[in-house]
């Protein structure tokens, strides 16, 4: 079980994964920037996040899981006073994230020259979905456009007739964040070598195109097909691919080996009635057996049968119910912390285990003072009175 931290101080250090000590300034944005900075605050990590006053439009409140783990502070960074004080926070960090359009940071005076004047070993880490150069850089977009010109979108979802995309999690979270996160980290190692920083370029385009190699090295094989629900992992076949029950529910089939492929075989009581596993010709044949077989029985009941075998079924749930399956209780995967279910930190490590820090922030500011005098700056409430912070 992950203890909570307590929720009544801001004081540094107070993390106890593998990045306790690392210091990060979070200038505030929406969707991978906050995920990246609560990946980083889950695994020990001390992030200030500095949002403008009164907060931003899609993001912030007490249940936005992605502002959890670090205080917030409110910085009105049109003020010179307030981007001075980004400056004072970043000579005593080692990370800075920023998710503004290319050139903004620098207009507002904390571009990474103007940073890495006064720390030249500062990790300055860039999340947008172009990237900082190229023809569409300063372009707006979200999630699906960038995912849609690196060849991914094209490919997701099982009808043939138009792409389905994923909500939001291929390109933010999967191309986005997630690549930020590696970015930094190996910066981090690399600036204890060198003694320098360096900029990170962490664009979705790129992340989403790196995600996608396996597609890329199935289309150079010349045993791909470039259309939907037609190939080996995207439901152009029967053993892999999801089935309607009899209450409306569904069940995932992943029988790619030969012998778990037996199995499902097995268990689903279908005999000589099911074509080969490699019987191309018949995989329709097939499709409409194992969718007919699944029709005949509940959800509930085809798990109590397939689960714990080697036939690579699993029942399909909704976020609501997904806390309380047995195999995720187990491991309390979810855990109810400040009347919120959330995920545990992750992944997990045997000496420096992670821990569940501050809850999301109900207003953006609520910490201004105190977690800027925790960072060492001074005279905050003078700050808060010529109106370059806010205390909300």
């Amino acid at each position: 079980m992950i203890a909570p931290m307590s929720e009544q101080s801001i004081e540094l250090g107070q993390g106890t994964g593998p990045l306790k000590g690392v210091r990060v300034v979070e200038i505030a944005g929406i969707g991978p920037g906050p995920h990246a900075c609560m990946l980083l605050a889950d695994l020990g990590a001390d992030v200030i996040r500095v949002d403008r006053p009164g907060g931003q439009a899609m993001t912030g409140g007490s249940h936005d899981l992605l502002n959890r783990g670090r205080p917030s502070v409110a910085l009105n960074l049109k003020d010179p006073e307030a981007v001075a004080t980004v400056l004072d926070l970043v000579e005593g960090a080692d990370v800075l994230i920023e998710g503004m359009r290319p050139g903004v940071a620098e207009r507002l005076g904390f571009g990474p020259e103007q940073c890495h004047e006064r720390n030249p070993r500062l990790v300055y880490g860039r999340m947008t979905g172009w990237g900082q150069d190229g023809p569409l850089a300063t372009a707006a977009g979200h999630d699906m456009n960038y995912i849609a010109i690196t060849g991914t979108l094209f490919g997701l979802g099982q009808d043939k007739s138009r792409p389905h995309f994923p909500a939001n999690l291929v390109g933010d979270f999967g191309g986005g964040s997630t690549y930020l996160v590696i970015g930094i980290l190996a910066a981090l190692l690399e600036a204890k070598v060198s003694g320098q920083g360096q900029v990170i370029d962490a664009a979705i385009v790129d992340g989403t195109a790196s995600l996608n190699a396996m597609t890329a090295a199935f289309l150079h094989s010349g045993a791909f097909q470039e259309k939907r629900a037609s190939n080996l992992l995207d439901g152009g076949a029967p053993f892999y691919d999801v089935y309607e029950t009899s209450d409306g529910r569904h069940m995932s089939v992943g029988a790619l080996e030969p012998q778990f492929f037996a199995e499902l075989v097995r268990l689903l009581d279908l005999g000589d009635r099911c074509p080969g596993q490699m019987e191309f010709d018949r995989f329709e044949e097939m499709r409409a057996l194992f969718a007919e077989t699944f029709k005949q029985r509940t959800q509930a009941e085809w798990v109590e049968l397939f689960e714990g075998t080697d036939a690579c079924v699993a029942g399909i749930l909704p976020m609501s119910e997904a806390k309380d399956h047995p195999h995720m209780a187990a491991r309390e995967v979810f855990v109810e912390k400040d009347g919120v279910v959330q995920p545990q930190p992750a992944p997990r490590f045997s000496r420096t285990p992670a821990t569940l820090g501050l809850p999301p922030s109900a207003k953006a500011g609520i910490h201004t003072r105190e977690a800027l005098a925790a960072w060492g700056i001074e005279d905050v409430d003078g700050l808060i009175d010529r109106g370059a912070a806010v205390q909300a």
